[in-house]
Protein backbone atom coordinates (compact mmCIF):
# COMPACT_ATOMS: atom_id res chain seq x y z
CA UNK A 1 0.00 0.00 0.00
CA UNK A 2 1.33 3.30 -1.20
CA UNK A 3 0.52 6.56 0.67
CA UNK A 4 1.23 9.87 -0.55
CA UNK A 5 1.89 12.70 1.14
CA UNK A 6 0.14 15.96 0.21
CA UNK A 7 2.06 18.54 -1.27
CA UNK A 8 0.78 21.50 1.50
CA UNK A 9 1.03 24.62 0.25
CA UNK A 10 3.17 27.77 1.66
CA UNK A 11 1.33 30.35 3.79
CA UNK A 12 1.81 33.64 1.82
CA UNK A 13 0.75 37.13 3.08
CA UNK A 14 -0.14 39.70 0.44
CA UNK A 15 1.05 43.04 1.30
CA UNK A 16 0.83 44.75 -1.89
CA UNK A 17 -1.53 46.63 0.09
CA UNK A 18 0.49 47.08 3.06
CA UNK A 19 2.30 49.48 1.64
CA UNK A 20 -0.27 52.00 0.47
CA UNK A 21 -1.42 51.64 4.05
CA UNK A 22 2.29 52.45 5.69
CA UNK A 23 2.46 55.88 2.89
CA UNK A 24 -0.78 57.04 4.50
CA UNK A 25 0.20 56.23 8.49
CA UNK A 26 3.48 58.14 7.41
CA UNK A 27 1.97 60.97 6.28
CA UNK A 28 -0.43 61.43 8.82
CA UNK A 29 2.39 61.46 11.49
CA UNK A 30 4.46 63.65 9.46
CA UNK A 31 1.51 66.05 9.62
CA UNK A 32 0.47 65.75 13.14
CA UNK A 33 4.01 65.91 14.14
CA UNK A 34 4.26 69.09 13.05
CA UNK A 35 1.02 71.03 14.01
CA UNK A 36 1.31 69.60 17.70
CA UNK A 37 1.91 72.00 20.45
CA UNK A 38 5.07 71.48 22.70
CA UNK A 39 3.93 73.60 25.55
CA UNK A 40 0.96 70.51 25.88
CA UNK A 41 1.96 70.52 29.99
CA UNK A 42 -0.04 73.37 31.72
CA UNK A 43 1.42 75.31 34.46
CA UNK A 44 0.98 78.04 36.99
CA UNK A 45 3.47 80.09 36.45
CA UNK A 46 4.72 82.71 38.79
CA UNK A 47 4.12 86.14 37.95
CA UNK A 48 6.93 88.63 37.48
CA UNK A 49 6.66 92.89 37.92
CA UNK A 50 8.93 93.67 35.42
CA UNK A 51 8.54 91.21 32.34
CA UNK A 52 11.45 90.90 29.07
CA UNK A 53 9.41 90.09 26.30
CA UNK A 54 12.09 88.05 24.11
CA UNK A 55 10.99 87.68 20.27
CA UNK A 56 11.99 84.84 18.07
CA UNK A 57 10.94 86.33 14.67
CA UNK A 58 14.37 87.60 12.66
CA UNK A 59 14.83 91.51 12.04
CA UNK A 60 14.71 92.61 8.50
CA UNK A 61 17.58 95.22 7.72
CA UNK A 62 16.88 96.99 4.52
CA UNK A 63 19.60 98.97 3.04
CA UNK A 64 18.40 100.82 -0.39
CA UNK A 65 20.14 102.03 -3.22
CA UNK A 66 20.32 105.55 -2.05
CA UNK A 67 21.31 104.23 1.40
CA UNK A 68 18.67 104.87 3.40
CA UNK A 69 18.08 102.10 5.91
CA UNK A 70 15.02 100.36 7.34
CA UNK A 71 14.89 98.02 9.88
CA UNK A 72 11.73 96.20 9.35
CA UNK A 73 9.35 99.28 8.16
CA UNK A 74 11.52 102.02 10.37
CA UNK A 75 13.64 104.32 8.69
CA UNK A 76 16.58 105.18 10.85
CA UNK A 77 20.14 106.88 10.56
CA UNK A 78 23.44 105.59 9.88
CA UNK A 79 23.90 107.24 13.71
CA UNK A 80 21.26 105.65 15.27
CA UNK A 81 22.10 102.02 13.76
CA UNK A 82 24.49 101.27 16.92
CA UNK A 83 21.58 101.96 19.54
CA UNK A 84 18.97 99.96 17.44
CA UNK A 85 21.25 96.69 16.78
CA UNK A 86 22.45 96.91 20.77
CA UNK A 87 18.09 97.05 21.69
CA UNK A 88 18.45 93.83 18.85
CA UNK A 89 20.78 92.11 21.19
CA UNK A 90 19.14 93.03 24.13
CA UNK A 91 15.59 91.99 23.28
CA UNK A 92 16.08 88.66 21.99
CA UNK A 93 17.12 85.54 22.61
CA UNK A 94 19.14 84.58 19.74
CA UNK A 95 19.20 87.07 17.80
CA UNK A 96 19.23 87.04 13.88
CA UNK A 97 18.79 89.65 11.40
CA UNK A 98 18.06 88.98 7.84
CA UNK A 99 19.51 91.51 5.75
CA UNK A 100 18.38 92.71 2.21
CA UNK A 101 20.98 94.74 0.78
CA UNK A 102 20.66 96.46 -2.48
CA UNK A 103 22.95 95.55 -5.37
CA UNK A 104 24.33 98.59 -6.44
CA UNK A 105 25.87 99.47 -3.39
CA UNK A 106 29.40 99.36 -2.34
CA UNK A 107 31.16 96.51 -0.39
CA UNK A 108 31.96 99.06 1.90
CA UNK A 109 28.77 99.51 2.90
CA UNK A 110 27.70 96.10 3.37
CA UNK A 111 30.85 95.93 5.89
CA UNK A 112 29.56 99.10 7.76
CA UNK A 113 26.55 97.42 8.41
CA UNK A 114 27.91 93.75 9.74
CA UNK A 115 30.82 95.50 11.87
CA UNK A 116 27.22 96.14 14.14
CA UNK A 117 26.52 92.55 14.22
CA UNK A 118 30.00 91.53 15.31
CA UNK A 119 30.44 94.07 17.82
CA UNK A 120 26.64 92.89 19.42
CA UNK A 121 27.31 89.19 18.43
CA UNK A 122 23.95 89.07 16.14
CA UNK A 123 23.95 86.44 13.06
CA UNK A 124 23.15 87.62 10.07
CA UNK A 125 21.53 86.17 7.01
CA UNK A 126 22.02 87.95 3.36
CA UNK A 127 18.93 87.81 1.44
CA UNK A 128 18.94 87.03 -2.15
CA UNK A 129 16.28 86.90 -5.06
CA UNK A 130 15.94 83.84 -6.64
CA UNK A 131 17.85 83.22 -10.17
CA UNK A 132 16.13 83.60 -13.41
CA UNK A 133 16.35 80.67 -15.26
Amino acid sequence: MQLRRRQSEGAEVATESLNDIMFFLLLFFLIISTMANPNVIKLALPTAKAAKQMTKQPVTVSVKADQTIYIDKRQVTVEQLDGEFQKIADNMLEPTIVLRFDRDLKIQDLVNVLQYSEKYKIKMVMASAPAKS
